[in-house]
């Protein structure tokens, strides 16, 4: 077995158990950014072939805040699979997670094929619809500190996703206000104009992105835009909500 696939075990073993493990830069100062998605891709399969579905990806770090968080300055993408999906409304098990986060997002549902270098108008009009969307992070990094290689190895942190009622994307999305609520209390506010000024220069990036590692978006896939604002921390017994103006609501609660 090479690094490359003892690394795709060790990340995608971490994640099945929610069990922390070191920084693979800790070791491996000089692991470069193709490496790291070779490592994703590893890791992911070892999923897929388990049985789960790949739905769609998600792009991350694609905020300021965001990138201050975390000490980035890339933006990224990972995959998304079914088995990370988290009924609107429904609970979530903490337990499933190493150290989980929450951070509001916007979501498209694609209509059409997209790939490669594309004008926002031809990603917008392969879209079939928008959504308010949460996306649950959870770096499988002890402390949650890690560095772009790392983050890009560990699928962007990506572990869950909850996405509200859908919405027609002829609508004006660029600069909506947002709010972020656990159990009652506005805890960030933001807005979609923090996804790289708009969402949709995301999905622009996503399809170049995408089809650098061989991809493409297909109809029926799900596209995570990126975190709006920081992600605070999730702890059982809460009930979070997002909201975004003029696209309504989305919810779920954390069980232990």
């Amino acid at each position: 077995m090479d690094k490359i696939e003892r690394y795709a075990e060790t990340l995608d073993s971490a994640a099945l158990h929610a069990r922390a493990t070191p920084q693979l830069t800790h070791t491996d100062p000089d692991l470069s950014v193709a490496d790291a998605y070779l490592v994703q891709k590893l890791s992911v399969d070892r999923r897929l072939s388990r049985g789960e579905r790949r739905i769609g990806v998600k792009m991350g770090l694609t905020s300021r805040a965001k990138m201050l968080q975390v000490g980035v300055d890339e933006v990224a993408w990972g995959r998304l699979t079914d088995a990370m999906l988290i009924e609107e409304g429904a609970s979530m098990s903490r337990a499933r997670f190493v150290h989980p986060r929450v951070e509001p997002e916007v979501a498209f549902l694609m209509k059409a094929p997209l790939s490669g270098k594309v004008t926002a108008m031809e990603a917008l009009a392969a879209v079939e619809a928008i959504a308010p969307a949460m996306e649950i992070i959870d770096s499988r990094y002890e402390n949650f500190k890690f560095a772009l290689s790392d983050v890009i190895a560990d699928n962007t942190s990506s572990s869950g996703l909850v996405i509200g009622q859908w919405n027609d994307p002829a609508k004006d999305f660029s600069n909506l206000g947002v709010i972020l609520e656990i159990d009652g209390h506005v805890i960030e506010v933001g807005s979609t104009a923090a996804i790289l000024g708009h969402p949709l220069r995301s999905l622009v990036a996503a399809a170049r992105l995408v089809a650098e590692g061989g991809e493409e978006f297909s109809a029926g896939d799900i596209v995570m835009a990126g975190g709006i604002t920081a992600a605070p921390n999730l702890a059982p017994g809460q009930t979070v909500r997002t909201t975004i103006q003029g696209l309504g609501s989305v919810m779920f609660q954390v069980e232990a």
